[in-house]
């Protein structure tokens, strides 16, 4: 049985991965999903971290996953864990001494999001939530979704440097979703090869593809744990 730690992102908690969590458990696995501190503007990503360590316990077989702005989060989780995978969905793929708040700038993320309305007719970078991230989510669960919005990151957060000097000695895998509409699935194809030297997987699904496909995300992500064999021991916290 593998543990898989689900890191929330941005304006999000825990609740965002009921779904996924309730697929996995199905499947014979366990999931943590904790609320990262919110409503706060001090709490750094080390702060950010150190929630989710503690949520982890004494857990073993791990798997760190990080959605969208999680990314920051889960990779110093998965530096301080004895982590046997680390994935990065739909994610802002940090890199060393970078401040998240610097990410869209660095990243080329306002061309990218131009040349892929262009060709969706505006659909991506749209002002509305229900067509930029929520756009398969049936309605009930997405207006649920944006009921239960928090003010995360913190303004510490996205101000302060990504800590670590390189990337987690951890198996990475970058996943995805190709219909992506905040984050456009040319960028993180870019974004991945450029930083990491990897090549997403894809599947079908919005930016909120954990609510709109959740049996899909907890499939994937049992097969990708599967390919890189079992892990190391208990965690150290």
């Amino acid at each position: 049985m593998s543990t898989f730690v689900l890191v929330h992102g941005a304006g999000d908690s825990g609740w965002a991965w009921h779904r996924v969590a309730d697929e996995l458990q199905a499947l014979g696995h366990d999931a943590v999903a904790p609320d990262l501190p919110a409503d706060d503007e001090t709490p750094t990503l080390h702060d950010y971290a150190t929630a989710v360590v503690e949520a982890v316990g004494d857990r073993s077989d791990l798997v760190v996953l990080g959605h969208s702005f999680g990314a920051f989060t889960a990779t110093l989780v998965a530096d301080r864990l004895p982590a046997r995978l680390l994935v990065l969905l739909a994610a802002m793929v940090p890199a060393p001494g970078e401040p998240p708040g610097r990410w869209w700038e660095n990243t080329g993320y306002a061309r990218a999001v131009e040349e892929q309305a262009a060709l969706d007719g505006g659909l991506t970078g749209h002002d509305d939530p229900y067509v930029a991230y929520l756009h398969d989510v049936p309605r009930p669960l997405a207006e649920e979704a944006m009921v239960r919005e928090r003010d995360h990151p913190s303004a510490a957060a996205m101000a302060a440097p990504w800590p670590l000097a390189a990337w987690p000695d951890v198996p990475t895998r970058v996943v995805l979703c190709r219909e992506d509409r905040f984050l456009p699935p040319a960028l993180q194809r870019r974004v991945a090869a450029e930083r990491l030297g990897l090549r997403p997987v894809e599947i079908d699904g919005s930016h909120c593809v954990h609510l709109s496909r959740p049996r899909a995300v907890a499939e994937l992500l049992v097969e990708l744990a599967a390919e890189v064999g079992p892990g190391p021991g208990p965690a150290d916290g």
